[in-house]
């Protein structure tokens, strides 16, 4: 009888081995996730002509965003910490930017990771962004601003554009030293470092779901109905998709999108991404 018990006890810790193995490291104790945010070189520098279908380049003045309700949670969905008040970004300013860090956490794996881009409130912290976005943001209970140059040739465009549509983007993977995860891996005594990483190319896609979508500014460029150098969101809004003679624009799932308007706002929903190219399920808070 001994035996058996043994052997079942080695059986039990070689799973237990298997399993730790399997989540990349030790996982008793506590540790922590550290979250950043990043606007990557597009944002930071510029969308070269290149990486346009129409030979525009993209230069960003400011990328205002609010970031907050970063949560992990288990696979049972049992809450591990949420971050408490929001941050208002300018991912034109170089760097990745802190966002909240969470300490004492169990050492697990947190599959289940979101986040939120929403409007900010009196309080709301600031990196790269000053006194006056925050109160062009809360004036606009906005959530995302933008302002760039566009420019092809001789000609030169400008945008100007606030977003009052919240998003939370939950569901979370990505990639971890050449691993895919979902959500976080909590080590004993050891830090997770998560970027929420920002896209600025998404304004300028031409489908909202396809991974195929392009890139195109030439259509926004048409949309300044008045010549004066400077697209509205009004003026885009008066753009029918169905009008665009460059090629088809994609809604995918989103039958209520039919002009140019309500297209970069949904646009405006899909920048937030997980570790680099890592993907968020999105929808409403």
């Amino acid at each position: 009888m001994r035996n058996i018990e043994r052997m079942c006890a080695a059986a039990m810790s070689l799973a237990a081995a298997a399993l730790a193995g399997c989540s990349g490291g030790d996982t008793s104790g506590t540790g922590s996730v550290a979250f950043s945010t990043w606007g990557e070189a597009y944002i930071e520098e510029q969308i070269p002509a290149s990486d346009l279908e129409d030979g525009w380049s993209i230069r960003y003045e400011k990328f205002l965003l609010v970031l907050r309700n970063v949560t992990v949670a288990d696979r049972d969905g049992n809450v591990g910490a949420t971050m408490q008040g929001s941050i208002l970004v300018d991912h034109t300013k170089p760097g990745p930017k802190p966002v909240v860090t969470f300490d004492d956490l169990e050492a697990k794996p947190w599959e289940q990771v979101s986040y939120e881009i929403g409007p900010p409130d009196a309080d709301t912290a600031l990196d790269g962004a000053t006194e006056e976005d925050r109160a062009l943001l809360l004036g606009a209970g906005a959530s995302v601003h933008i302002e760039a140059t566009a420019r092809k040739a001789d000609v030169e465009k400008r945008i100007d554009w606030t977003f009052t549509i919240a998003t939370r983007y939950a569901g979370c993977a990505g990639d971890k030293d050449g691993k895919a995860l979902d959500g976080v891996l909590v080590t004993n005594g050891g830090t997770d470092l998560v970027e929420l990483t920002i896209h600025g190319d998404h304004f300028f896609y031409d489908d909202l779901q396809a991974a195929a979508a392009k890139r195109r500014f030439g259509p926004i460029a048409a949309a300044d109905a008045d010549d004066d150098g400077a697209v509205t969101l009004e003026e885009l809004a008066a753009v029918r998709l169905v009008a665009i003679e460059e090629g088809p624009y994609g809604t995918g799932s989103a039958g209520d999108v039919d002009d140019l308007g309500a297209f970069v706002a949904q646009l405006s929903r899909t920048i937030g991404h997980f570790r680099g190219e890592g993907e968020c399920v999105s929808g409403d808070p």
